[in-house]
């Protein structure tokens, strides 16, 4: 589960990418120390986000330092430990949980099987109570979380033809902003605590539509429930929600004290609008790639995001419009690396059912040792075969990069 906030290096300048892993691993060792090795597979990168604002918020860095990693390539560094870093592993437990069931509950892959259904039912249980554990000894109830996760599918039946997309995402809007909230109680800022509830409503917002959009073609292939076809909602619609939220998370933040809200900043708002951009143009490049711009033109914040530019002039009649200029993916023609393994390795196939466990596990493995899933777009996912995005194929910085405290007016 890594998440829609997957920044790439070169969009983190200064000490903004060391912060970031400081975090993500902080969240791993966290999971380990408090729950077992077994918990750490519920580390992902919006999680991180949680122990990010309480860092941010707080009067001091509170950091370790971590030994050799091999996803560190076996090197030390400093990673975030306390309150900010076991919240994070709290609410990514209970969410991992309520995902785990509602993956048992639609039967899917190998879940559709009873023994593998019946221990995955336990480990959702596990860590459900786990979560609960860690947050109740940081003064974080996660009744709120597992009420808005048990009202999910009493919302999804009561949504039909005509209704708003939005009345789907409440119950994930609720959890995101109880948890975005008690960073300000935990970081001793309580005055921050009812705008940082405003960004995380509509960061849940975010994720819940981009899910939504990432599975709607299989959704429909399968006959499952997927809020836009329930809806009826158009695809520009939803780009617009999404946009339109990305900028509401802007200015939630702007109201927020902050002693260091860089990294706080280059997630939650540059990143985002990076995700949003990203899961449209994988999963529909002919469909509303175009961001949508609430504000007049001249505004200081006319386009969201540091690497966008102005729209593209629109087409003839008749005519699609042209893919936006500004933002710049792998080119297809170019060379290919010799460094990289990913160019040298047979690469993995899609193939039409999903792959079993063990096959799941190896093919994994295999695309991780090769450089597949960084350099690969799209590659196919080791279990489900679905295609997901290479981690560092998004890149379009180019090289030149935003310092967000700088030359970012927002």
């Amino acid at each position: 589960m890594f998440g829609i906030l997957r920044p790439c290096r070169h969009r983190l300048p200064g000490d903004l990418a060391t912060s970031w892993l400081a975090h993500l691993c902080g969240l791993c060792l966290a999971l380990r120390d408090d729950h077992g090795h077994f918990a750490r597979t519920v580390t992902n990168y919006d999680g991180l986000a949680i122990s990010a604002l309480v860092e941010a918020q707080a009067e001091r860095d509170d950091r370790r330092v971590a030994g050799p990693c091999p996803l560190r390539a076996m090197r030390s560094t400093p990673v975030a430990e306390g309150a900010g870093a076991r919240l994070a592993a709290a609410v990514s437990l209970v969410l991992a949980s309520a995902k785990v069931r509602d993956h048992v509950d639609d039967r899917d892959g190998v879940l559709g099987r009873r023994p593998l259904a019946a221990a995955a039912r336990t480990v959702a249980r596990r860590w459900a109570r786990q979560g609960e554990r860690t947050g109740a000894d940081l003064g974080f109830g996660t009744g709120v979380l597992l009420d808005a996760i048990g009202r999910q599918g009493e919302v999804e039946a009561g949504v039909g033809a005509g209704a708003s997309v939005l009345a789907a995402t409440e119950p994930t809007e609720t959890a995101t902003a109880a948890a975005f909230a008690h960073t300000a109680v935990l970081a001793g800022r309580p005055g921050n605590a009812e705008p940082l509830a405003e960004a995380g409503r509509l960061f849940g917002r975010i994720a819940h539509l981009l899910d939504a959009v990432e599975d709607l073609d299989a959704d429909r292939a399968a006959g499952q429930w997927n809020p836009i076809t329930a809806t009826g909602a158009d695809l520009a619609e939803v780009r617009r929600l999404c946009d339109d939220a990305v900028m509401g998370v802007r200015l939630a933040l702007k109201e927020a004290d902050f002693r260091d809200g860089a990294l706080v900043h280059a997630l939650l708002v540059h990143e985002l609008g990076t995700a949003v951009h990203r899961t449209f143009q994988a999963h529909y490049p002919q469909g509303p790639h175009q961001p949508h711009y609430p504000q007049g033109p001249g505004h200081p914040h006319q386009y969201p995001h540091q690497h966008y530019g102005p729209p593209p002039p629109p087409g003839q009649p008749g005519q699609a419009p042209p893919p936006p200029p500004y933002f710049h993916g792998p080119d297809p023609n170019a060379a290919k690396p010799s460094r990289c393994l990913c160019w040298r390795w047979p690469k993995l196939h899609n193939q039409p059912r999903p792959r079993g466990a063990l096959l799941g596990c190896w093919a994994c493995l295999y695309e991780c040792g090769s450089c597949q899933q960084c350099c690969r777009d799209p590659y196919p996912g080791p279990w489900s075969d679905k295609k997901r995005d290479g981690w560092c194929t998004d890149c379009n910085c180019d090289g030149g990069c935003c310092d967000c405290c700088s030359c970012c007016d927002c």
